[in-house]
């Protein structure tokens, strides 16, 4: 069941499909939720799925003014609180990722576990850091899936490009001492040859208290899409059963005293 909730200066686009608790998936830049087409059916198995469109992307037009983090952030809380009506798991790919991070430490009692794929904490996480960004390659790459839904049309998708270019090159910049005051669980995911470092997310899975590590072999950003149904074992896995007790922990073992 699609449907339009206004959140601040957005009139944010969502579909809801599955019976179950709420589990919200917030796509990456430049894409929609469409991109969590090969994950969909899997998940609203077990859970009430929700998908919004981040503002000037899919179906949710543009506004006026830069696109940050913190503006995304501010959505997908009033997004939690006007429509899931309080806390849910959430799951997010690439810049949704990291929204999700910010949710989790502005407001921790809208979340209840984190699925973080392929996003990292700051800009050191790059693994091209020097990578041009191209707005006519992308424009030829994701326009026409652009044009097909956005209200704002096809047009003005070298706008939200630019746009989004912007804020590639300021965020984000979180410390990781910041990342370790999340306390939900957490899983963390990545390809083996994403556009985000292992070490770096080596260094996340470290800092953070409650995190869980994957690393989805032979896939690259478009992991969700290469391998959905090894992605979804893993995101089912870990939304759906309690930790197991491990044999031998060393990260996890217990403090003495």
């Amino acid at each position: 069941m699609a449907d339009y909730v206004t959140v601040g200066p957005a009139r944010t686009w969502y579909d809801r499909r599955g019976d179950g608790a709420p589990l919200v998936l917030l796509h990456g830049g430049l894409v929609d939720a469409r991109w969590f087409e090969p994950n969909l059916d899997a998940l609203a198995e077990r859970f009430t799925v929700y998908t919004p469109d981040l503002r000037g992307h899919g179906h949710t037009a543009d506004v006026d003014g830069p696109l940050t983090f913190q503006a995304f952030t501010d959505d997908m809380i009033t997004f939690l609180e006007q429509v899931v009506d309080g806390p849910a798991d959430v799951l997010g790919h690439s810049m949704g990722a990291f929204v999700w991070l910010q949710v989790a430490l502005q407001r921790p009692d809208l979340v209840n576990r984190l699925v973080l794929i392929s996003g990292g904490f700051s800009k050191e996480g790059e693994a091209v850091p020097d990578a041009p960004w191209d707005v006519d390659l992308l424009e030829q790459f994701l326009g026409p899936a652009y044009a097909e839904i956005s209200p704002d049309g096809a047009e003005h998708f070298r706008v939200v490009a630019t746009k989004v270019g912007e804020l590639a090159q300021r965020e984000p910049h979180l410390p990781v001492g910041e990342v370790a005051k999340v306390p939900h669980r957490t899983l963390l995911m990545l390809a083996d040859d994403d556009i985000v470092t292992l070490p770096h997310l080596v260094q996340m899975y470290g800092a953070m208290p409650n995190a869980e590590l994957a690393v989805v072999p032979g896939t690259s950003h478009f992991l969700t899409q290469e391998k959905p149904e090894l992605v979804n074992a893993l995101v089912l896995d870990f939304l759906t059963k309690d930790p197991v007790p491990t044999v031998a922990p060393v990260r996890r073992a217990p403090v003495a005293g």
